[in-house]
């Protein structure tokens, strides 16, 4: 099974792909980071990566994407070029019945490297090892689009669905508890509608 991942963003939009296979294993196919001048007006910057993944999509025809899920943070205008660009990668999935998950960074990490907190450079190290490259991938979008189908493909050897946007960010654990990652992201989202508080009419 082929899986592409998918790390959103408006200057920098990782692409990594990998084919699943019994177990655990996974094979590198393919990885590229997409870029777009921040000088271009914003409908021009969409236009050029959603072009791009078009092409990807279209082209490289994987059985699943698998896409970081938007994380709240304070830094809204890196916030607004990752949610616009995940818009676009849902919209063409769906367009092509290509199912796709999300998962938060916290449980991208915890996957690949064991443990939640990991550096980029850990995460790129543990990528650079289970795909069996001769040099890490760079930059570090590069690694994390790779990670993030590398996540998806153990999920989908461990018996998960091919889907997984609905519900609880990341889907839920088999117990029916939420994850560590998933509490943290319910937090964060709590703590950010706090600050912002109620908007008058």
């Amino acid at each position: 099974m082929r899986i592409i991942g998918i790390d959103p963003g408006l200057t920098r939009c990782g692409i990594g792909i990998v084919t699943a296979g019994p177990g655990r294993t996974v094979a590198f196919e393919h990885v590229e980071v997409l870029t777009s001048p921040s000088t271009a007006g914003q409908p021009e910057r969409i236009h050029r990566i959603g072009s791009a993944i078009e092409r990807l999509l279209d082209g490289e025809r994987p059985d699943a994407v698998a896409l970081e899920r938007v994380f709240a943070q304070d830094n809204v205008a890196s916030v607004m070029g990752v949610a616009q660009i995940s818009g676009v990668v849902m919209f063409l999935a769906e367009q092509r019945g290509i199912p796709l998950a999300l998962y938060t960074p916290n449980e991208v990490k915890a996957q690949v490297t064991g443990y939640g907190s990991a550096d980029k450079t850990q995460v790129t190290t543990m990528v650079t090892r289970l795909l069996r490259l001769q040099a890490p991938p760079k930059p570090a979008d590069a690694a994390d689009a790779l990670a993030l189908a590398i996540t998806h493909a153990w999920h989908l050897g461990r018996g998960g669905a091919l889907n997984r946007v609905e519900g609880q960010p990341g889907g839920r654990a088999s117990s029916g508890e939420p994850t560590p990652a998933q509490r943290a992201w319910r937090e964060a989202e709590a703590r950010q509608g706090r600050r912002r508080g109620p908007r008058g009419g």
